[in-house]
């Protein structure tokens, strides 16, 4: 005879998730009803995309490799092969977030993991740069974007971890129960 709890635990990671989004969906309000439907299609859309990318990568790689063009004098190479992992990287970040903000239940993406993306971002294009063509303008507006985007995570990073801290403080100042002995 089976539960409800072994049928749950006996489902694939899948139907789990899916059973409990369903289940979660209909005791939302109207509008967190429809932040949860955008991002299961944006999530399958990333997917997509990764997918594609991922492809497209390895079919670039194998040809890199079956033509002998993979050697460290070929730097145009060397950028557009990286340039594509960034891509991937970016979009597996991405897709992580909504991942974890759908089973959470928290806020659409945190400011955090959006100037993560972002640093990721203005990093490939940093590696992905002509330096024999970029003007020093350029390079110095990608140089501020890249210190100003790591300033704001800092800063984000460290008020998480005064919030959490914070917490700690909290519980660790609330009074603790005694306890029953058998002698009591």
């Amino acid at each position: 005879m089976s539960s409800p709890d072994h049928n749950q635990m006996s489902q694939d990671p899948f139907s789990r998730e899916a059973s409990r989004l369903r289940k979660s969906f209909f005791e939302m309000n109207l509008y967190e009803g429809f932040e949860l439907l955008i991002m299961l299609v944006l999530t399958g859309l990333i997917m997509v995309i990764t997918t594609i990318a991922t492809w497209h990568l390895t079919k670039e790689v194998w040809y890199l490799v079956m033509s002998s063009q993979i050697d460290a004098s070929n730097m145009p190479a060397f950028q557009e092969v990286f340039g594509n992992i960034f891509t991937v990287i970016i979009a597996l970040e991405f897709k992580s977030s909504l991942r974890i903000s759908l089973s959470h239940s928290r806020d659409v993406v945190r400011v955090r993991t959006i100037v993560l993306i972002a640093l990721l971002a203005v990093s490939r294009k940093f590696i992905i740069l002509d330096l024999h063509e970029v003007r020093p303008a350029e390079m110095l507006a990608f140089s501020a974007a890249v210190l100003a985007l790591g300033v704001v995570y800092w800063l984000i990073r460290e008020q998480d971890i005064r919030v959490a801290t914070g917490k700690g403080e909290l519980i660790a100042q609330a009074p603790v129960p005694p306890v029953k002995t058998d002698e009591q």
